[in-house]
């Protein structure tokens, strides 16, 4: 056996080999310095005698905020595993028409932003909306003649979260369907199980992990939220940090929050670990061949149609077209010029923030390629913890650390020449870039980790005999063939940032707005004819993800398209 995972450290037992090995190490762990410090700023904050400000909303808004978080995160992860599973099983298991087209569309609500959906329907259900001003017209009834559901409430937002965050089960639950194995299918149909009985008693409990991994990213999604429920009028954690930072310019009440929406993270993060712990399956054999789709008939294909298409059209459809529809008969009044700077704002972060990110992931994913140990484990783990963290709670955690800095060499400054230099970081792009390294480095590690894992270390080997050190390996070995995993990792971080609105909106600098921003302070002077332009901009700009996350799915079994 020459090709091991452990080759790479043939080369690392020489004393210039755990020179460099030392040298990765104290990278990752600096990382996993910084990545950690906004959250150990927020949990310190929580040892503050409470003040004012909390004592009021703790005797307020607490309960209602525990109680709506607790409502979204239940409801909205058991109606977005429904769905996405049921649609996954739909779409790879059985024969319908249209059955390709719609596995590809059901990730098309990863595109629209939840905060986008939510000025739509609002602006389509309202009183005045087209929606009730076509039933009154057709149906003759005034006000108060008819009952209509109200879309500003909590169970608005739990039906908007579900139709859009269900991708997520989808991806994962579609994922694990294709990675089945059939002589386990047919193992049960020789017992006599029928086509329902082996998706409830073979096919989901194998799908149960991935699933749940799905299920905690909805959460996480979820519980990160923060323009839809503020829009929708719904208190959660989210809309009272920024509105006690911005609101009351309470710092220590607003890391206080933080810290106890940081337990619903928790929770959410060990689901998923829990479903990691639980019981495994693996392959026999190496060879797949396409699964055997079971033809419905014409009754039941309507229905699965049907059912695939409505979440498609709820999550998407209808907010893209109406989109549109604003966009192109109002559309922003501010001219061209200065709708460009708003997109080159938002293109010039995400661009920098992109090759930052990947930077990063690559040194992090190549100290655990030369120096595979435990530590190197937990330094990962660390460095990579931000992604399950709100945007909101990033936001504060970035700016406690930078502002104590700032005010430190402020001090300094006045002390030493009558004069400090003002907000070196934390006034500066400085701490958003901080931000999107912490909360979205997971997002670039993964891609590019995968990526390494799949060339082989013999490679390493040959390039270190030759005199290339680990660096020289990097730039010369292994980026020229990461091409396309890296060039993955920047596209999605791009539509990451892009799509960004907590940690964006609470970090920027003065006067320095995005899409993200724009649309949103749009949308809240109920402008949302205006904001369409923006908010187009950022769909279709993340539509190129979707695209791809499709095809890497379906590449995921051979046959499959």
């Amino acid at each position: 056996m020459t090709d091991t995972a452990a080759s790479p450290m043939i080369a690392a037992a020489s004393p210039a080999g755990l020179r460099h090995g030392r040298l990765w190490i104290v990278f990752a762990a600096l990382l996993a310095l910084a990545i950690a410090a906004p959250i150990l700023a927020i949990l310190v904050n929580l040892a503050q005698p409470a003040g004012e400000v909390w004592r009021h909303l703790f005797t307020t808004v607490m309960p209602e905020m525990l109680l709506n978080t607790v409502v979204l995160m239940v409801c909205v992860g058991g109606g977005a595993v429904a769905i996405g599973t049921g649609c996954a099983w739909l779409v790879t298991m059985t024969e319908f028409p249209g059955r390709r087209w719609l596995a590809w569309a059901l990730f098309l609500p990863l595109a629209m932003p939840a905060y986008v959906s939510a000025f739509v329907y609002s602006d389509l259900l309202q009183f005045a909306g087209p929606v009730q001003s076509g039933l009154r017209q057709l149906f003759g009834w005034q006000r108060g003649d008819y009952w209509f559901p109200d879309f500003l409430s909590l169970q608005g937002a739990v039906a908007l979260f579900i139709v859009s965050f269900y991708p997520y089960v989808f991806m994962l639950a579609r994922a694990a369907f294709l990675d089945q194995s059939i002589c386990v299918l047919e193992v049960g149909r020789t017992l006599g199980l029928g086509p329902w009985a082996r998706f409830w008693r073979i096919a989901l409990p194998l799908a149960r992990p991935m699933i749940a991994g799905g299920a905690a990213l909805v959460l996480m999604e979820t519980l990160a939220d923060f323009g839809a429920v503020s829009w929708l009028g719904v208190p959660t954690f989210t809309t009272a940090i920024y509105r006690t930072w911005f609101g009351m310019g309470d710092v220590t009440t607003a890391a206080q929050l933080s810290g106890v929406l940081l337990i619903f993270v928790l929770a959410a993060v060990m689901l998923e670990r829990t479903s990691r712990q639980a019981k495994r399956f693996h392959h026999t054999s190496a060879r797949t061949r396409p699964l055997p789709l079971r033809p419905l008939p014409p009754g039941r294909a309507i229905l699965a149609i049907l059912a695939c298409l409505l979440p498609i059209l709820l999550g998407f459809g209808i907010p893209a077209g109406w989109l549109l529809h604003l966009a192109i008969g109002e559309g922003d009044q501010i001219g061209y010029a200065r709708l460009a700077d708003f997109t080159t704002n938002s293109f010039i972060l995400a661009g920098l923030a992109a090759v930052l990110l990947i930077v990063a992931a690559l040194g992090l994913a190549y100290a655990n390629r030369l120096v595979p140990r435990r530590m190197t484990s937990w330094l990962i783990q660390f460095s990579t913890m931000g992604y399950a963290v709100p945007g909101s709670v990033i936001a504060i955690g970035v700016i406690l650390p930078l502002a104590t800095f700032d005010h430190a060499i402020n001090r300094w400054a006045e002390a030493t020449f009558g004069s400090g230099p003002g907000l070196l970081l934390s006034g500066s792009l400085v701490a958003l870039f901080y931000a999107y390294l912490v909360r979205f480095l997971a997002v670039a590690f993964n891609t590019v980790d995968g990526g390494l894992h799949r060339i082989r270390p013999s490679l390493d080997q040959a390039a270190r005999v030759l005199g290339e050190t680990p660096l020289g390996v990097v730039r010369r070995v292994h980026a020229p063939m990461l091409r396309g995993s890296l060039l993955t990792a920047a596209m999605l971080i791009f539509v990451d940032v892009l799509k960004e609105l907590p940690a964006t909106l609470i970090v920027r600098p003065f006067d320095f707005d995005t899409l993200a921003v724009r649309v949103y302070q749009l949308a809240s002077d109920e402008r949302l004819g205006e904001a369409s332009t923006g908010a187009l901009i950022i769909v279709v700009v993340s539509l190129i993800p979707v695209i791809w996350l499709h095809a890497a799915v379906a590449r995921s079994r051979p046959g499959e398209k």
